[in-house]
């Protein structure tokens, strides 16, 4: 039986708002992001001297009357983008069933902001060193809560190497839209390599860390076995037993907060937005709260 990913509130929550990607793309034609190249939309752009072969519809007849030159109107092209979002599936994604839940919520929000935004968009999920699809391209609101459907029955488990199922996939897309990666981010997978690979395709990349309050702040105490979420047997050595003391804890959270900070920090320098969003929170207001704050919805 799968799990409900999305409700009505949830929807109308996001019925006005819809991704910003602020890089000007290629894309396809017919869509609602400005490009750097001249197209037929309504909306003028300025004007060039004609030359032969130049749409004569396209002249300013006035400015011929003032000037006795012929000027070409020139209007704004807009475009379609090619979103994905890619949602790692690995066993640390599932948590306590809580986690697993928020990253599908994150997923088809993102989804819908995207689909607002008159954008086609795709879902894939990160599955070993393979990127799945779930459902087909979205291009409209009734292709997306098909998507949804098949959305609520994607399950976490295994491990998910991020960079491989990048590389090897062969509809990665190039300078033709946003790539939003969900993960928790806690991988030996070389996720910075991921996101400079989007970059060198041309893509816009935003990343979307999603945590449980037990990971930013644990409450253990005392002599604990500690067993990795994707570990295969109890005998498996990414598992730990570990005493927690004061200063284990203080070392976590200082590895944590440092780690963050690398993330924040390396995000910066690449220009690629930086998310993190916590269960503890609603997920239609931590969520959007989060995308405000980085000025990726409008």
């Amino acid at each position: 039986m799968g799990r409900k990913v999305i409700d009505d509130e949830f929807i109308s929550r996001m019925e006005t708002l819809a991704l910003e990607i602020k890089t000007q793309m290629s894309g396809y034609f017919g869509g609602n992001h400005k490009a750097q190249t001249y197209g037929s939309t309504v909306e003028f752009a300025d004007f060039r001297e004609y030359t032969p072969g130049d749409d004569i519809r396209r002249v300013d007849w006035n400015l011929f009357g003032r000037f006795d030159r012929y000027f070409i109107r020139r209007f704004v092209d807009e475009r379609q983008m090619h979103n994905q979002i890619l949602l790692d599936c690995s066993a640390s994604m599932e948590g306590n069933g809580e986690k697993g839940q928020y990253a599908l919520q994150t997923a088809a929000a993102l989804g819908y902001l995207s689909v607002q935004g008159m954008d086609r968009t795709s879902m894939r999920l990160i599955q070993g060193d393979s990127l799945v699809p779930v459902g087909t391209t979205i291009s409209g609101k009734e292709s997306f809560y098909h998507v949804v459907k098949e959305l609520e029955k994607v399950r976490f488990e295994g491990e998910a190497d991020l960079l491989t199922a990048v590389q090897n996939s062969q509809e990665t897309g190039y300078d033709d839209g946003l790539t939003m990666l969900i993960s928790d981010f806690f991988t030996e997978s070389d996720w910075k390599q991921t996101v400079d690979y989007l970059l060198y395709k041309k893509r816009e990349v935003m990343l979307v860390q999603v945590l449980t309050p037990e990971e930013q702040n644990p409450a253990y105490s005392g002599r604990i076995h500690l067993l990795d979420a994707e570990a295969v047997t109890m005998e498996d050595e990414r598992n730990m037993k570990l005493r927690i003391t004061k200063h284990a804890y203080k070392a976590y959270r200082q590895a944590l907060a440092d780690y963050l900070a690398d993330m924040r920090q390396f995000c910066r320098s690449r220009n690629v937005a930086y998310v993190t969003v916590t269960t503890a929170n609603p997920i239609e207001q931590e969520l959007l709260n989060r995308l405000y704050e980085t000025e990726a919805v409008r």
